[in-house]
């Protein structure tokens, strides 16, 4: 079999697998692929000495967001394939596409969009009513605010958020501090296994370098509708292949709210699912068996 050279696209923050990919990356190996672990914005990185490049823990690329659509168009223009694909990355870098999503019927968290100059404006319409503030362009809880509509505080920290970027608007949800919110996991188009994130006490953000926690957790026929149709909504926008997918989300009111889809650079809970790494890991060589990739080119 021909050799198919594969990349790892990790951030200069985590230079090697981290340890939640480490069984998807042995996984690869065993199939014939040995993954290169290779920094997405290192100048020095020749992208054509691969037929692929899997995207991982590119967990800065929202810093550096017009390098990263760059990034892609230079490989694009080398025609080393992306996995997700790069058209979905760019499309899911822009959190924006929530309304894209709400557009094609699926419940979201109630999201406006304004830049930083219509900020005092779209809160002024929202006086006393609990708000979180992030840019579409974000990740990690990055400048990201909450607080109370009209009140002083949150006046003066939206004043000092950057300029030129666009914003989201949203209701607090309270049951992501009291149920907590979701992540389901899919591979290949298919359902694998679920956490639910809680945050810390005092806290309302989730990830874990708030103090977050994640447990398996088993969703009801409910949320994984909800999720389900998110992923039609998903294939109706264009988007209907993707290697992995993580949908966030909350239950409140009785229904199931999306808070994000993650196609770029989720943490897929993995070091306690070798199966699913091993899923993942197949279909990304299948991905790049020969025959696919030379009807790539």
């Amino acid at each position: 079999m021909p050799s198919r050279r594969l990349a790892i696209a990790t951030s200069a923050e985590y230079p090697s697998v981290q340890p939640d990919d480490a069984h998807l990356a042995a996984s690869l190996e065993r199939l014939g692929l040995p993954p290169a672990v290779r920094v997405w914005n290192d100048p020095a990185v020749d992208w054509s000495a691969f037929d692929a490049v899997l995207i991982r823990t590119i967990w800065d690329y929202f810093r550096h967001h017009a390098a990263f659509l760059d990034w892609l168009d230079r490989l694009d223009a080398l025609g080393v394939r992306t996995i997700n694909d790069s058209a979905l990355l760019r499309w899911n870098s822009d959190k924006r596409y929530l309304l894209d999503l709400a557009q094609h019927g699926v419940d979201i968290i109630p999201t406006r969009l304004a830049d930083a100059a219509a900020l005092p404006d779209t809160l002024a319409a929202l006086a006393g009513q609990a708000v979180v503030i992030k840019p579409s362009v974000s990740g990690s809880a990055w400048h990201t605010l909450r607080g109370t509509a009209g009140d002083a505080a949150l006046a003066a920290a939206v004043a000092q958020l950057p300029r030129g970027r666009d914003y989201l608007v949203q209701p607090f949800v309270p049951e992501v501090v009291s149920h907590g919110e979701w992540s389901l996991l899919y591979f290949a188009g298919a359902f694998s296994h679920a956490v639910l994130k809680r945050p810390a006490a005092g806290d309302y953000r989730v990830q874990g370098e708030y103090g977050g926690s994640a447990e398996p957790a088993q969703p009801d026929a409910a949320i994984l509708a909800a999720a389900g149709r998110a992923l039609a909504a998903l294939a109706a926008l264009g988007h209907g292949d993707h290697a992995y997918l993580r949908v966030d989300g909350v239950v409140s009111g009785g229904r199931f709210l999306v808070m994000e889809l993650e196609l770029i650079e989720p943490f897929l809970h993995l070091a306690a699912q070798p199966a699913a790494a091993e899923r993942l890991a197949q279909d990304v060589a299948a991905r790049l068996a020969p025959t696919t990739l030379a009807g790539l080119r």
